[in-house]
């Protein structure tokens, strides 16, 4: 989950708890509230009605009864029952509806003097009244229509609202996450266009006050540290490659001398040509070594022009069977273009020639048959180049280090090589924005595949 929807979320469950919490406490207050004040209302009910019962003079119990039923203070489904110490039934305030009670309730509400209770929905309440000639028990019932109604609009308005609430704590919360992690976001793209060929490049950084300016500072840090170890790594391996080629020249240039004067000593001859084989591979070496070192460093200066790859295959072909003529290369197209402009990219020559040559050579070196096919195909974006064989193939152990320098398959310790050319390869494909991938398979051959966008 990204942090700006985690923040968003976290902060959309704090708010809907405390909406949540709020509105319980509201509503069970509210209900609280409700219930003491119709309590309070049937108290006072009970009270007046036993107080016209037993002090005024000439008021009988179907005056009462009329004047309860009559009074604006009446309530919904309204029920009074008076009870005497013999508990006798002294006033109904209904016929039809009594409330219903026991000798146990009236003794209860005797000793506590006051009781409140639940009763079929009704709120009902005792009172033990003694003002009178004898203590009277009141038992007085209603149903809080309109008090209930209140709280159920109350309930749903909360309800709406909680809703309502939390779907607005959402959307800010999106909105508001959104913006706060902007810089993040930012510098993250400004992070994914740096690459080791342009470490120069800095993150914006803000306002150099908080902590995302902070962030972008330190990585701008690390990041001229490391320009810094390149820059001195590159300078090494182009000054020490250029150094060793002088004094590598000048020891082939003295072993070739000696070899003329070994000619009539099979000894010396061997010694002398073990040398020179040696002297090769060192120069050969020191030469990958100066061309990855400058490549690297020229990145940004190389001269693109439009080339055509189908020209570059034929002359990587000559050039290697310049020097290897017992090396078979097939070149063909594994559909034929609809426009000729679909094999045309732009690029430098010189370097896209060499990944040819590294590749093409490495296929017809690793195969028993010494043979190459080299095949095009081409979409509406991009030109594919797959060189093939039918050679010793590669581990899947071994593939994922293919492209690293200096690295070699466990099983071509046989076969002569220094383990730069693939590295080499991968570098200049970056230079052109393309891909190169391979699939291998022990004893069965590999396809090396480069993908360039054409013009």
């Amino acid at each position: 989950m990204k942090i700006k929807d985690r923040i968003a979320l976290q902060f959309t469950l704090m708010v809907a708890v405390i909406l949540l919490l709020f509105s319980i406490a509201v509503y069970s207050v509210s209900a609280r509230y409700r219930q003491e004040e119709f309590y309070d209302r049937l108290k006072s009910k009970a009270q007046t009605t036993c107080r016209l019962l037993v002090k005024v003079k000439g008021i009988d119990k179907d005056l009462l009864r009329t004047i309860d039923m009559n009074t604006l203070t009446e309530m919904f489904d309204e029920k009074v029952l008076i009870f005497n110490t013999k508990d006798e039934l002294v006033y109904s305030s209904v016929d039809d509806k009594l409330i219903t009670y026991h000798k146990e309730l009236l003794g209860q509400v005797r000793q506590n003097k006051e009781m409140e209770f639940l009763q079929d929905q009704s709120e009902t309440i005792g009172l033990l009244y003694q003002e009178g000639d004898e203590p009277l028990v009141v038992l007085a019932s209603a149903y809080d229509k309109f008090g209930r109604s209140k709280l159920e609009n109350l309930l749903q308005t909360l309800a709406w609202g909680l809703v309502g609430g939390i779907g607005l704590t959402v959307a800010l919360g999106v909105y508001f996450a959104s913006n706060s992690l902007k810089p993040i976001s930012a510098i993250n793209h400004q992070v994914s266009q740096i690459t080791a060929n342009n470490l120069e490049q800095k993150l914006d950084e803000g306002n150099r006050k908080d902590e995302i300016a902070q962030l972008a500072i330190n990585f701008n840090t690390v990041l001229d540290r490391l320009n810094k170890a390149f820059v001195q790594q590159k300078s090494f391996v182009s000054h020490a490659s250029h150094e060793l080629r002088t004094p590598l020249a000048a020891l082939k240039s003295e072993i070739q001398l000696g070899q003329r004067f070994a000619k009539n000593n099979p000894d010396l001859e061997e010694v002398f040509e073990n040398l020179f084989s040696d002297t090769e591979r060192l120069i050969s070496i020191t030469n990958n070594l100066l061309f990855l070192a400058r490549s690297i460093e020229n990145m940004g200066n190389n001269k693109f022009t439009s080339v055509r790859v189908e020209d570059l295959a034929f002359m990587a072909k000559e050039e290697i069977l310049s020097s290897s003529p017992n090396y078979k290369i097939l070149i063909d197209y594994i559909t034929i273009p609809e426009n000729e402009n679909d094999t045309i990219i732009e690029g430098n020559e010189e370097l896209l020639k060499r990944v040819l040559l590294n590749l093409i050579d490495n296929a017809c070196k690793y195969s028993s048959n010494h043979t190459a096919r080299v095949l095009f195909e081409t979409n509406d974006t991009d030109c594919t180049i797959r060189i093939a064989d039918e050679g010793i193939g590669i581990s899947r152990q071994d593939i994922p280090y293919l492209f690293d320098p200096f690295y070699r398959a466990s099983h071509t310790s046989n076969v002569p090589g220094f383990g730069i050319g693939l590295s080499i390869c991968q570098r200049i494909i970056e230079l052109h924005h393309g891909s190169i991938s391979v699939q291998s398979e022990l004893e069965k051959g590999s396809e090396f595949k480069v993908t360039l966008k054409h013009i």
